[in-house]
């Protein structure tokens, strides 16, 4: 079945105050992610924990290289932002159910049903194919 966002799950997750583990976040700035994770932190007032393969820091926040190593302390995350490619979405979507977050969010032009599929199934709200920084202003935020 092919995933459709809900409006009424877009608008909660970028009202609600939280922790978004932003996957793919590097210190690139010519990426999407990293102004689009400004945009998160600085705009929506969210936490943001940068995860990319180095474990770089980016935008001053402490990087680690997966999901499983970010600290019990910033548990739970609210939401598990991914800015890498559909082919390589369905394990960190994995590591997102193991993890215990509450949502996903895959960015624009990042499809992966059964990936999608499997969170909705583990109770995640899923997002797919859009990006923050464009439905929050939608929404007047």
């Amino acid at each position: 079945m092919t995933h459709v966002n809900d409006p009424e799950v877009i608008e909660r997750l970028l009202r609600t105050k939280g922790r978004w583990a932003v996957v793919g976040l590097t210190t690139n700035e010519w990426r999407a992610a990293y102004d689009t994770s400004l945009y998160i932190r600085d705009r929506l007032g969210m936490e943001i924990i940068p995860v990319n393969l180095p474990g770089d820091s980016v935008h001053g926040e402490t990087g680690y290289t997966k999901l499983a190593d970010i600290p019990a302390s910033k548990h739970p995350l609210d939401v598990v932002d991914c800015f890498v490619n559909s082919h390589k979405v369905g394990p960190v979507v994995d590591q997102a159910i193991a993890a215990g977050a509450k949502a996903v969010w895959l960015q624009l032009g990042v499809i992966d049903e059964a990936a999608a599929a499997r969170a909705k199934a583990a109770g995640l709200d899923v997002v797919m194919n859009a990006c923050p920084a464009q439905e929050a202003p939608r929404l007047g935020l």
